[in-house]
């Protein structure tokens, strides 16, 4: 599997890292991600409309938890592409220091997606 493109990692992740910005984001990942984003803005602009005609309580917390549910989903694909592409290449090709490096941010993510 190829996983450059262009100087850039098949993710989007710029393989020099420089400033840590998505460029080219593979196409069929990109369009999955934003599909589900319309879907959960929808939700959101639902439950906004359940708050203003004072909707049963519990079936607004309901609601919200399929929001969440929906943002953890993205925030999974989202993590396993990085895990796959982005970070496997800097472990590696990066040498011990970009290695230590990703581990790091790995961790930190690892800890922020679990709270």
């Amino acid at each position: 599997m190829k996983h450059e493109q262009n100087g850039r990692a098949k993710c989007g992740c710029e393989t020099k890292m420089r400033g840590k910005k998505a460029i080219a984001v593979d196409p069929e990942i990109r369009r999955s991600n934003l599909k589900r984003l319309r879907r959960i803005e929808g939700q959101v602009r639902g439950l906004q409309k359940m708050v203003e005609a004072d909707r049963y309580c519990a079936d607004i917390l309901v609601q919200i938890s399929s929001v969440q549910e929906a943002l953890r989903g993205v925030g999974r694909n989202l993590m396993k592409n990085h895990l796959r592409h982005c970070a496997t290449d800097a472990i590696r090709k990066g040498g011990a220091r970009q290695a230590e490096e990703t581990y790091d941010e790995l961790l930190d993510l690892i800890y922020r997606y679990s709270r």
